[in-house]
């Protein structure tokens, strides 16, 4: 039985920041997260213009009651310059997915690599030893990526319409992963993962991030888009018989952590920006 969501004068806000903001799913699940864990907070969702990005979160920085800021597209990149201190992997990734407060500093962290790969490790397949082929170098990629390296992948090819974003992921990436980094493109054979870490697929219409055709078997397929519910490539590799994760299992496996670091319950281990 899931307990009564409570909203009163002492309610902690967390806003989800995006544009656009109507396909997040997170307000509710991670709202009632809180009222099961007996916490007195609400999860709501906050349609922001990336012009009005600054002036939004000096806002947010007013609100007392505003513990921590969930970020969606296209926020990720440009959030990480408002915070005072960023966790190793928000730094390699270049990008934050929550801000949550610490006084009137914000602190800020990447887990949509922690989510995507949890999700993928649900589904029974472990990218330890095995090659990755990527494709979106934004701010869900950048984390993705580095969590991939992060569980032992022992390439990761990364495929981004934007070069000059891909070539300084890639750059990064092989700091802190010499050599195990390089450019890939849109086809996946010789890849025991591939990932769409890119919105393509959210609109009707769409071109495929992969060339699904050359796809095989024994692959596995993980796509960040969670509508509908099975995007076309997660539909395509199905139909040839690959394992396959679709956005909402990189969704349902970073609820709880999420919200356990705007509850406090989990602390955010983050060094100062500069």
């Amino acid at each position: 039985m899931t307990a009564p969501l409570r909203i009163d004068g002492e309610t902690r806000i967390f806003p989800v920041i995006g544009h656009p903001i109507g396909q997040v799913k997170s307000p509710a699940s991670l709202s009632q997260i809180m009222a099961d864990r007996g916490y007195n907070g609400m999860v709501v969702p906050v349609h922001v213009l990336p012009e009005d990005l600054a002036g939004w979160l000096a806002q947010a920085r007013s609100m007392q009651n505003c513990g921590g800021i969930v970020v969606t597209v296209p926020h990720k990149g440009a959030c990480l310059d408002f915070c005072e201190r960023v966790t190793a992997r928000a730094r390699a990734a270049a990008a934050v997915n929550i801000l949550v407060r610490d006084g009137d500093a914000w602190v800020g962290d990447a887990t949509d690599g922690v989510g995507y790969m949890d999700g993928i490790a649900a589904e029974g397949f472990d990218v330890a030893g095995k090659t990755a082929l990527l494709v979106g170098a934004g701010g869900a990629g950048s984390a993705i990526a580095y969590e991939i390296l992060a569980r032992g992948a022992s390439e990761l090819a990364l495929h981004d319409i934007d070069t000059a974003r891909r070539d300084a992921l890639i750059e990064r990436l092989n700091v802190t992963f010499p050599g195990r980094a390089r450019v890939g493109g849109t086809d996946p054979r010789g890849f025991a993962l591939v990932a769409n870490a890119t919105p393509l697929g959210m609109g009707e219409g769409d071109p495929l991030p992969v060339c699904v055709e050359l796809l095989a078997p024994d692959q596995f397929v993980a796509d960040v888009v969670t509508r509908p519910a099975i995007p076309p490539l997660i539909a395509a590799a199905r139909s040839v018989g690959c394992g396959t994760m679709p956005g909402s299992g990189m969704f349902n496996a970073q609820a709880v952590l999420l919200a356990e670091m705007l509850m406090g319950v989990r602390t955010i281990e983050a060094d100062r920006v500069g």
